[in-house]
């Protein structure tokens, strides 16, 4: 999917004699070429093979996923063409990285057309960028569905804090508000000497100490890491170092925690008494 296809090209080949002894999980939505057919979620880029690693006797994918909405192609069309790949075995499941509306329309669609449902929801989430929390979290838990989080941390995030924006709507990723969640989480840390977090800052990692710790919050099963650099790989590896105690972890919760859009306020005004699971995930 990246690089027109050859970073899926590459690692076909980093994995020539070891097939069996991986996993692979890739993607399929962006824009691959110039064709009418290199971008979308039509059948015929599922079909096609868009985003699965080359060479071709690597064809079988562990988990596929739906990167991204694609409002021009019917989804019925992009649900019956994921349908065919699992059950030729081309495919073994199938996941999405869609908002909330489109996960709904997917499951519901699946139902009633007798197609495999997706089992995995990968999404953006960082102590700096908690929106999935509103709905996208919440439904991982309660369809019991693996999720996937990745997230970059904006280049000069750390430089300076500045003051909390009085709005909450997230413009793009790296924008102001998410610049200043994540240098305020920064600076907390570096208040808390002796801790992992503040020997990782001490050394200038650039952000990776703090990008795994939504791994343990409620529903996240596993971390993307999207290294492009030896370097950068090494500072995301370097998050399994980090240890924060209780304190520290509330902290960084307070300040990174979403504001209560509707009916989210609502509910926690009149309904907390009855909360289940899913719904801690966002409101505690």
């Amino acid at each position: 999917m990246y690089s027109t296809g050859v970073a899926e090209q590459i690692v076909g080949k980093a994995i020539a004699d070891k097939r069996d002894d991986v996993l692979i999980s890739t993607k399929v939505r962006m824009v691959r070429g110039d064709g009418p057919n290199d971008a979308g979620l039509s059948g015929t880029t599922y079909l096609a093979g868009g985003g699965q690693p080359a060479p071709a006797r690597h064809r079988h994918i562990d988990l596929y996923h739906v990167h991204e909405w694609d409002g021009q192609t019917p989804l019925e069309e992009t649900l019956e063409a994921l349908d065919t790949l699992v059950r030729s075995a081309r495919s073994a499941t199938w996941g999405v990285q869609l908002r909330g509306l489109a996960v709904l329309k997917a499951l519901g669609l699946a139902d009633r057309l007798g197609y495999q449902r997706f089992v995995a929801n990968q999404i953006y989430y960082s102590l700096e960028s908690r929106d999935a929390e509103y709905e996208l979290i919440p439904a991982s838990i309660d369809r019991a569905w693996a999720c996937w989080c990745g997230a970059r941390w904006p280049a000069g995030c750390c430089r300076q804090v500045p003051a909390r924006p009085a709005g909450r709507r997230r413009q793009a990723p790296g924008g102001g508000l998410e610049r200043a969640t994540g240098a305020r989480c920064r600076e907390a840390l570096r208040h808390h000497r002796g801790s992992g977090g503040h020997r990782l800052l001490a050394q200038g990692v650039p952000g990776a100490d703090l990008a795994g710790l939504p791994a343990a919050q409620a529903g996240v099963t596993s971390l993307v890491i999207g290294a492009r650099k030896d370097e950068q790989l090494r500072d995301n590896l370097g998050a399994t170092e980090v240890r924060l105690s209780d304190d520290e972890f509330r902290k960084l919760d307070e300040i990174s925690k979403p504001y209560l859009i509707y009916p989210h306020w609502h509910q926690e005004l009149s309904a907390s008494e009855r909360f289940g699971v899913p719904d801690r995930a966002l409101h505690g």
